[in-house]
């Protein structure tokens, strides 16, 4: 299977597009081009399952459209999408904000989902999608250093009410370096598939890792790629792997 991770700025692009003629203003921009773009190279990759990180469900700047089935219907997947604010917070009522999301994509039969808010920060959901194969869990994390931390610990809190084989992939904003992971995976069991570190920030030269795809020990990895892809200040991370081994077994029992 090909598990694709993707933060795809809601479009934005990046260098001189984004900051012109005034700082950020490239978020008010039409997206549809760029979009073009990330959408193509997605379906090139074929994957099975995609996790989207900053998608716009259909503001002004993506013509009323959903950015989510844009990219999935060319793929043929289904698709579970929810704005990353929540519904009840202030940033979840303002017009753009609102529509400002995260989704799960995937060729996979969905047997069901479920949104979790965490208790700290501004970005406080996590997409759950439970597939017949394994759990998938979608996050982007805080900015800052003190709610992230928090963020973990209620992560792994819900991870571990999943049973059987679980992938957690996301934006983690570890600006700290991946040593913050180690109490989440040291609570959870979880490993990284990226083995060798690869950075996935700023796509233009990339020397952070703030992108991270983690998963059950009973998930082979077949091999990880950050490919240099300069559509989003991320680049997108890619990982082929198999079911199976004692996880899976576990779960299927």
């Amino acid at each position: 299977m090909r598990f694709l991770l993707y933060n795809i700025r809601y479009g934005a692009g990046i260098g001189r597009r984004v900051h012109f003629p005034f700082p950020f203003s490239g978020y008010l921009k039409n997206t549809e081009t760029q979009l073009d773009r990330i959408a193509g190279f997605i379906r090139d990759q074929r994957p099975d399952i995609v996790g989207l990180v900053e998608v716009d469900t259909g503001s002004f700047r993506a013509n009323g459209e959903s950015q989510v089935a844009a990219i999935a219907g060319p793929l043929c997947h289904r698709q579970v999408c929810r704005s990353k604010y929540g519904l009840d917070s202030l940033a979840g009522r303002l017009p753009l904000l609102s529509q400002q999301a995260n989704a799960v994509m995937t060729n996979r039969a969905i047997l069901g989902h479920t949104f979790h808010y965490l208790n700290h920060g501004m970005k406080r959901l996590v997409i759950e999608v439970r597939l017949p194969e394994l759990t998938v869990f979608l996050v982007h994390l805080a900015l800052k250093y003190r709610p992230r931390q928090q963020q973990l610990f209620d992560l792994a809190a819900i991870v571990a009410r999943s049973r059987g084989p679980v992938v957690v992939a996301g934006d983690f904003n570890v600006f700290r370096g991946a040593g913050e992971l180690a109490p989440f995976l040291a609570a959870t069991g979880l490993v990284s598939a990226n083995l060798q570190g690869l950075p996935s920030h700023p796509s233009r030269a990339p020397h952070r890792q703030l992108d991270f795809i983690l998963h059950s020990p009973g998930l082979r990895s077949l091999d990880f790629q950050a490919p240099s892809i300069p559509y989003s200040d991320h680049v997108p991370l890619i990982w082929d792997f198999e079911i199976g081994g004692e996880d899976y077994c576990r779960a299927a029992a």
